[in-house]
């Protein structure tokens, strides 16, 4: 039996290869291969040690952060609870203690 993926349109079994796409021969959708291979939407963000983060996590800064615009600095060690994971350079969407809600990138913070 074939391993080729069924149709997400209209999950026919019949699908063939065509280069680096699927096509489905009975409603004529096409779709690209990777898409197979990573099908979940959500975010894969790795901390700066390569562990995994979720939405709802508490990470550690781990280097002195200017916050643009302002004089504040976002100190080594500082604590931030329940982060919120988004699409961008700044991946990660939190309240500092102290600073207010701003965007940090993953890789200048720990999983705590």
């Amino acid at each position: 039996m074939s391993d080729l993926p069924v149709c997400p349109a209209c999950s026919s079994p019949y699908t063939y290869e065509d280069g680096i796409q699927y096509v489905c021969p009975e409603c004529g959708h096409e779709w690209s291969g990777e898409a197979n291979v990573e099908s979940d939407d959500t975010l894969h963000v790795r901390d700066a040690n390569g562990n995994p983060l979720a939405d709802g996590d508490s990470v550690t800064v781990i280097k002195d952060l200017k916050v643009k615009g302002s004089s504040l600095v976002v100190k080594v060690g500082t604590k931030v609870k329940n982060i919120r994971l988004v699409e961008g350079d700044h991946d990660i969407d939190c309240k500092v203690d102290g600073v207010g809600p701003m965007k940090l990138k993953s890789e200048f913070v720990k999983k705590a």
